[in-house]
């Protein structure tokens, strides 16, 4: 007895698909708003006229979205702490990727079989799997190290950032929470 392959392979393609779009309408990209749990911004003071300021983003929030996210963050620190420009010392993009991986089960049977480890991943070989899919779930977090001060930090010859005009050609991009 045998089945159609291509037409099974194709209900699996298409609930993997469907799988993916739910998923996917569930979340939104996270908003400029202060950390809550784990996503959102954060800073801290390091030293006089010195923080860490960071952005962490969820899966659907992209890369860019977080740089900015991060730069205007800085801009309304300087303005908050009453200066006008500030300087990027160090910065740094930390990228977590994680996969969500689906099996198939043609006979109906459920997650039967086994699980190893290999090379620090974990697997599972199951008896009566089909074909299986895995979606790559990526996360941005963007950290930088700033120093605050005011029209000296430009005449210095840094590349020092206005804070008034970060504000301005930024804020556009900004999408903060509802409410």
């Amino acid at each position: 007895m045998r089945t159609d392959l291509p037409a099974r392979r194709m209900t699996q393609l298409l609930g993997g698909f469907v799988l993916a779009a739910m998923l996917g309408a569930c979340s939104t990209p996270t908003p400029y708003a202060p950390a809550s749990e784990r996503f959102g911004f954060k800073d801290s003071v390091i030293e006089q006229d010195r923080y860490r300021v960071s952005f962490s983003g969820n899966s659907v929030t992209d890369r860019e979205t977080v740089e900015t996210y991060l730069l205007y963050r800085a801009a309304e620190l300087t303005l908050e702490k009453g200066r006008s420009h500030f300087v990027v010392v160090a910065r740094d993009l930390d990228k977590n990727e994680r996969y969500i991986h689906h099996d198939f089960y043609p006979f109906g049977f459920g997650s039967f079989g086994y699980y190893g480890h290999h090379g620090g991943y974990f697997f599972r070989q199951s008896m009566f799997a089909g074909p299986s899919d895995s979606i790559p779930v990526t996360r941005y977090e963007a950290v930088a190290e700033i120093v605050i001060g005011g029209p000296e930090l430009k005449a210095e010859g840094t590349d020092a950032y206005d804070a008034r005009d970060v504000i301005s050609n930024l804020g556009p991009k900004i999408v903060r929470t509802p409410g």
